[in-house]
């Protein structure tokens, strides 16, 4: 969940240290700091902002050209400088970087350092005081050697005094990435922290031990083999991470949302089929699945019950939806015959990622939507289906939302008639629907709608509690609507399904409860409609979002935001941008930090 960064070379490790870690803060974080290797470990920290560690190291020199850097999360241990990261052993041969949580620490404190006096709360001190109460000498020995002992996960980043040329980086369930350079190399926990440096990257798996060195990196496996790794080059570049303009990457990412489309549909469809290049499937094996499971947590949940609708209905097939931290404790029922849809944005969500583990196990065939490349969920999933969304750098996820829409819709398409249960005139009309989507995006972001959805979100400033509710994949939409409020404004907002009100929720309603209700749907817009009326009965201000053309809506509520008019199955990716929109416009007003929200980490690789 934290940031890392390593860098080995001949120029001085702190700006370049500093600058990764930069790249990284999206990722949330609560304090930082870094240690370099000069005539010993120089290491400094801060509780806070990176701009707080900045300013301490600001008249500090250090030549050092080798060192780690480390934005921390909090699991163990307050937010304090003591906490923060980079750890060292008490003999100061050792500091430590790590991401993940120990599992074991306190009973490795009882079992081996009794005689240790801890300078911090973390369950990571316990990897550097065990390194300098094994060290013999031998470095990799007995790295090893404490490995062994770990349970949980972690990427581990260590830096010895007795090996001032030698950075050792190591990996399980948790990312790593390795950048190449010419006699310099880097180590981090995500591309972005590499992009001003080198393109050039490895991708270690679980249990592999890497060796940086200026002059190149060595990899070994558990058993001391070494491996030949792969260096695989990143597409995108630096500029790709940047605002280019924006105030905030948030409302960067909302605004590529259109190109984001093209790209997926270029790549997905050739003369008015879809198809993928990674997978095919065959007839007998799309018409052998009676089920599937989608795993998932969060937004990609969300989207993941707009998934349930459009596989139902298209290739019809049950499908269960299912939050990923729950999915292994109710033992669901699953088989060969069982294709689990795994759908993380990172790829590194540690509870996707045990679910995903679990669908294996039962025999199950597993694809994952992710929108990184080699990303742990994709090495580990027989199909992988790659969003293409480009970096995603805010917290609140945006595009990356709608393109797993997009994919599911895509992936529903090839299903249904892999399954022969949909006709050639359907499969060309929602094709044709999905080649409209990137324009009646691009409509929602004209310059008078951004203006008119940013008058709307001044409602809001003052509020504290705030409903969305809807029907459908209406509600679906109205969840992650909630979320996506909650996530960066701090409002607390919740959504309901709209027959669901008069069940108890109504209580709450009052003339200070906004409401923001979504009614797209034909099929359920006249039902949603009497919620409507029931939630004005008691007296509370309504926003409905409808369709152009929406019919008595606007003598019922007290504003109406019209979008651009498409078939009702493809509406969900439309909708749901306004409500990004208004999210963001919220926050803003409301003075939060919209890229960074408080308490929240970009990529969730604890469970």
């Amino acid at each position: 969940m934290c940031g890392i960064v390593g860098f080995i070379g001949v120029r001085p490790a702190k700006d370049i240290l500093l600058d990764g870690l930069a790249k990284l803060e999206y990722r949330g974080y609560d304090s930082a700091g870094i240690a370099v290797l000069e005539d010993g470990l120089e290491v400094e920290k801060s509780v806070g902002k990176l701009a707080n560690l900045v300013e301490k190291l600001k008249d500090k020199e250090l030549n050092a050209t080798i060192g780690i850097g480390h934005t921390r999360w909090a699991t163990h241990g307050k937010p304090s400088d003591a906490n923060a990261h980079p750890h060292t052993s008490a003999n100061k041969k050792f500091a430590v970087v790590h991401n993940g949580i120990i599992e074991n620490y306190l009973q490795l404190k009882e079992d081996y350092l009794n005689d240790v006096c801890f300078q911090s709360e973390t369950d990571t001190e316990v990897v550097a005081q065990l390194l300098g109460k094994f060290y013999d000498g031998n470095l990799e020995e007995t790295v090893r050697r404490v490995l062994a002992l770990l349970k949980g996960s972690y990427t581990l980043v260590i830096l010895c005094s007795d090996y001032p040329d030698l950075l050792i980086a190591c990996r399980k369930a948790n990312p790593l990435v390795l950048g190449v350079g010419e006699g310099e190399n880097f180590i981090a926990s995500d591309v972005p922290a590499l992009l001003a440096y080198t393109r050039n990257c490895i991708y270690p798996n679980d249990g592999e031990l890497c060796f940086v060195k200026r002059e190149g990196i060595t990899i070994k496996d558990s058993e001391g083999k070494i491996i030949e790794p792969k260096i695989k080059q990143i597409l995108w570049n630096a500029e790709a991470v940047e605002k280019n303009g924006y105030e905030h990457y948030m409302l960067k990412e909302i605004h590529e949302q259109p190109d984001a489309f093209r790209r997926m549909l270029k790549n997905r469809l050739k003369d008015g089929k879809v198809y993928f290049e990674e997978f095919t499937w065959n007839k007998e094996q799309a018409k052998k699945w009676r089920k599937i499971h989608i795993v998932a947590c969060g937004t990609a949940y969300h989207s993941g019950l707009v998934g349930r609708t459009v596989f139902e209905k298209l290739a019809k097939i049950p499908v269960e939806v299912e939050i990923a931290s729950e999915f292994r404790y109710r033992e669901p029922m699953l088989d060969e015959d069982t294709l689990v849809i795994a759908i993380s944005q990172s790829g590194e969500t540690a509870d996707t990622k045990a679910a995903l583990e679990e669908g294996k196990s039962k025999g199950c065939k597993v694809l994952a939507l992710t929108n990184v490349v080699d990303s742990a969920v994709a090495r580990e999933a027989d199909y992988v289906f790659y969003l293409q969304a480009g970096p995603e750098i805010s917290v609140a996820s945006t595009k990356a939302y709608t393109t797993m829409l997009l994919a599911q819709y895509l992936l529903a398409i090839y299903l249904a008639d892999l399954r022969e249960c949909i006709s050639q005139d359907a499969y060309a009309s929602l094709v044709h629907q999905l080649t409209l989507l990137p324009q009646y995006a691009e409509k929602i972001m004209l310059e008078e709608n951004l203006k008119q959805l940013a008058k709307l979100a001044e409602e809001y400033h003052d509020t504290e509690n705030l409903f969305f509710v809807g029907r459908g994949m209406d509600w679906a939409i109205a969840l992650e609507g909630s979320l996506k409020l909650k996530e960066i404004s701090y409002i607390h907002a919740e959504a309901y399904a709209a027959g669901e009100l008069k069940h108890g929720t109504l209580a709450l309603i009052t003339d200070k409860t906004p409401v923001i209700a979504l009614a797209v749907q034909g099929k359920t817009y006249d039902k949603t409609l009497s919620n409507i009326k029931e939630i004005k009965a008691r007296d509370a201000k309504v926003l409905a979002v409808v369709k152009e053309g929406a019919e008595q809506i606007d003598k019922v509520v007290d504003k109406v935001l019209y979008l651009p008019a498409m078939d009702d199955m493809v509406m969900p990716i439309l909708s749901v941008i306004p409500l990004q929109l208004i999210a963001y416009y919220t926050a803003k007003d409301r003075g939060c930090s919209i890229d960074q929200p408080r308490n929240l980490a970009k990529s969730v690789t604890v469970e």
